[in-house]
């Protein structure tokens, strides 16, 4: 029998707006699972439980008095851990803040807790979210529900956990090299990476670069845009905010397929991918590329894409772990002192240079799109690996340069600052969630949640394509 907790957000928000459900049942059947599954996962952290049933009990006061409800009222929410929550401990996964105690919530958990979530704990992440494998010395790792013996991806990795196996019914990602995409597509749900400033942060370090945003994950498509109809709001705090689109506080509508030209690339011209991926890809396009008005394979200019991210990247870091390298380098873990030494080795000729190829690659990509009106691609270059490994050392038999050469797939895409979401389509030949990135055109964030609505449920019919579900017999155990 289905449990509360396994019913998609949407619909739970519309039944306890109908009375037909109380948020404190919903919350009780959530803790229920967090207790069943998390021991074996670790995929939620630190929690607040009492404050949490008491913002239950209050929604339920709400609904009974016929008051207006928010659009997420009484839907628990899972926050990652490299988001401030009032009160409850954020770590960033690092032992340097293992008791940090924000004061407040920063604005985009606070715009949840505005819309009626109700937070009940924080989701495992990477050490300041660096790398997809989710692990790190505060924590520990969290384990892919598919295959607890390998990653789950990251650094969102506890938001999609936590989704895939009913915890939560909706959860905070944030993504600069793929980390609301690269968990989503290791575990079979949805993550959102949102055009620049569409959820707008006062916490990106470099306010001008594009590469870090903050965005929604859902089990679907629809879940996922109801979580983002809250975030999305325009605030002066980010430079890159701008008016909200409308259409985006809105449940999407499916497109038309039919009427739109669909671009296809299996490594955007410049990643090397593993053949699992590529040919568990090319069997999904030959069975969804018919419902599009043209299916044509064309990649994207992307040269130099893994140095121009590189540089771009490493500034960031710069920007945040300085001063952390510079007295406790002793506390950091191997990716952010990679991270940082990679970035005082860059001359100011080398980031000058980096930012003028990105400028040349977003240019290439308005031309392609005067051609397509989306394009597809794989999220990720491999199928998870084990657990124990930091990285992918090589893929396909080629040496990765960095430990994150591997999401190459999904940086290529940040580059361009252009809006990209992943859904699930079936398993990869390993066993695990098979994915499709959907990339839109530059500011195309409705266009892109359209496209995937309607390939969900197109989807959803065949037993090959349909989002697959973790086996919760065996997590349990």
């Amino acid at each position: 029998m289905t449990e509360l907790c396994d019913i998609d957000a949407v619909e739970l928000r519309r039944l306890i707006g109908a009375k037909q459900i109380s948020p404190v049942e919903l919350l009780d059947s959530c803790l229920a699972r967090i207790a069943r599954v998390n021991p074996k996962l670790n995929a939620v952290t630190a929690m607040c439980v009492e404050r949490a049933r008491a913002e239950a009990r209050a929604a339920e006061a709400k609904v009974r008095r016929g008051d207006t409800l928010g659009l997420l009222e009484g839907l628990p929410l899972g926050v990652k851990d490299l988001n401030e929550t009032e009160g409850l401990r954020t770590t960033w996964g690092s032992p340097i803040h293992r008791d940090y105690v924000p004061a407040k919530d920063e604005r985009m958990v606070a715009a949840c807790r505005a819309a009626g979530a109700i937070v009940v704990g924080k989701t495992n992440v990477p050490e300041f979210g660096a790398g997809a494998n989710t692990n790190n010395p505060v924590y520990g790792p969290t384990r892919n529900p598919f295959d607890p013996a390998r990653i789950c991806g990251g650094s969102s990795g506890g938001s999609a956990v936590a989704l895939a196996t009913g915890m939560l019914p909706i959860c905070t990602g944030s993504d600069t090299g793929g980390s609301l995409r690269t968990p989503a597509a290791f575990c079979g749900i949805t993550g959102f990476r949102v055009s620049p400033g569409v959820v707008p942060t006062e916490r990106r370090p470099l306010g001008w670069t594009i590469i870090s945003v903050q965005g929604p994950m859902g089990r679907n498509v629809a879940d996922t845009a109801l979580l983002l109809a809250a975030q999305a709001r325009s605030d002066g705090a980010d430079p890159h905010s701008r008016p909200t689109d409308p259409a985006l506080l809105r449940p999407p509508v499916p497109a038309d397929l039919g009427s739109l030209r669909l671009a296809v690339s299996t490594d955007l011209g410049f990643a090397i991918v593993d053949q699992r991926i590529r040919a568990a890809f090319d069997d999904r396009v030959q069975r969804i590329g018919g419902w599009f008005k043209e299916c044509a394979r064309a990649d994207p200019d992307m040269a130099e894409a893994d140095e121009t991210f590189e540089i771009i990247r490493a500034q960031n870091f710069l920007a945040v772990q300085l001063e952390n390298y510079r007295n406790r380098k002793a506390m950091l873990g191997p990716n952010i002192v990679a991270n940082v030494e990679q970035g005082l080795a860059h001359s100011a000729l080398d980031v000058a240079r980096a930012h003028a190829r990105q400028t040349k690659i977003f240019r290439n990509f308005q031309a392609y799109f005067r051609d397509h009106d989306v394009l597809i691609c794989p999220t990720t270059t491999v199928p998870p690996f084990p657990i124990e490994q930091l990285y992918a050392e090589e893929v396909d038999g080629v040496k990765m340069r960095t430990y994150f050469h591997w999401l190459s797939l999904a940086y290529g895409v940040t580059l361009t600052g252009h809006p990209a979401i992943t859904i699930p389509c079936g398993l990869e030949p390993t066993g695990t969630p098979m994915h499709l990135q959907i990339v839109g055109p530059h500011g195309g964030d409705a266009l892109v949640l359209s496209v995937a609505l309607a390939l969900e449920q197109a989807m959803s019919s065949n037993p090959i394509l349909a989002r697959p579900i973790p086996d919760l017999t065996k997590l349990a155990t």
